[in-house]
């Protein structure tokens, strides 16, 4: 059975209005980035996140990963690899306490390295996380995005089957192909018997395949996001379908201008087209009632 659950920090800022959000939905699931502005795996103190946890627990929402900055956009291959394995070590005990499995990571910034040294210092990395991710009992969830690992499908199987841990399976976010300048069903086709997690996210093309940052609710984009729904759920999927809406909340662009009441509001329509897209998607895989 799908878990339906959302990158909160998109409805608002502070834990009680991301509770509040999934409360309203409906939802029994929750996934964590950031709390008033502080990553939930690095710069959120101990005595905020005791604050956070307390809600969370008294909410009864199940909390389904961490989004994490592990070798995200800000971090470089040839950066302080220290950096990662003590967040990673920092935010294990407290999934533990929340009862997260999954960890979202990537695979570091490599402009300017040779691609051969890329992909060995990524493939040594992440032998050292699944490492310790399999000490903790937490799964990394590498996201198609940021890193080697997210240059094409190609690249991201062979990170994962490389390193060969079951602590480490494939995030698919959707509408990163398009954002990222890549065909979708190429990509999502090579790496889909290895997505255990999925991140719904629609995005507008560009002219010629570039870059976009033309975020759109789920179906109304180009990264096929109906069409690839649908697939998972024909061939039984019963993983992680997480929402990261982008459309009034960017974090790596910086804080959203958009009134909070804004804000909320779109993630609420937001989860509710992914509703409706998955609701859909389960009629075709049921086929035409007899």
């Amino acid at each position: 059975m799908i878990t339906l659950t959302g990158i909160a920090d998109e409805a608002g800022r502070d834990i009680e209005t991301q509770i509040r959000a999934h409360r309203e939905l409906g939802w029994d699931s929750i996934e964590l980035r950031l709390v008033d502005g502080k990553n939930i795996c690095g710069d959120l103190g101990d005595e905020a996140f005791e604050h956070a946890a307390a809600c969370l627990e008294e909410s009864c929402l199940q909390v389904t990963g961490f989004a994490s900055a592990i070798g995200n956009w800000s971090r470089r291959i040839d950066g302080d690899f220290e950096i990662d394995l003590a967040e990673l070590r920092r935010a294990i005990p407290r999934m533990q306490r929340l009862g997260a499995r999954f960890i979202r990571t990537m695979s570091w910034v490599g402009e300017g390295v040779p691609e051969e040294q890329w992909r060995d210092e990524a493939l040594r990395r992440y032998a050292e996380l699944a490492r310790i991710a399999g000490e903790g009992g937490i799964v990394l969830a590498h996201e198609n995005c940021t890193g080697w690992g997210g240059l094409s499908g190609r690249h991201l199987r062979e990170l994962v089957e490389t390193v060969g841990s079951p602590h480490l399976v494939v995030l698919f976010d959707v509408g990163n192909t398009i954002s990222h300048g890549y065909e979708p069903w190429p990509f999502y086709r090579a790496v889909k018997d290895l997505v255990r997690y999925v991140h719904v996210k629609d995005c507008r093309a560009e002219p010629g395949g570039a870059r976009s940052q033309r975020y759109a609710y789920p179906g109304e984009g180009d990264a096929c996001v109906r069409e690839i729904l649908a697939d998972l759920i024909a061939s039984g999927y019963d993983g992680v379908v997480s929402i990261e809406p982008h459309v009034a909340s960017i974090v790596h662009l910086g804080e959203s201008t958009a009134p909070p009441d804004e804000i909320y509001a779109s993630y609420l329509r937001y989860a509710r087209a992914t509703e409706a897209l998955l609701a859909e998607a389960r009629a075709l895989a049921a086929g035409p009632a007899s």
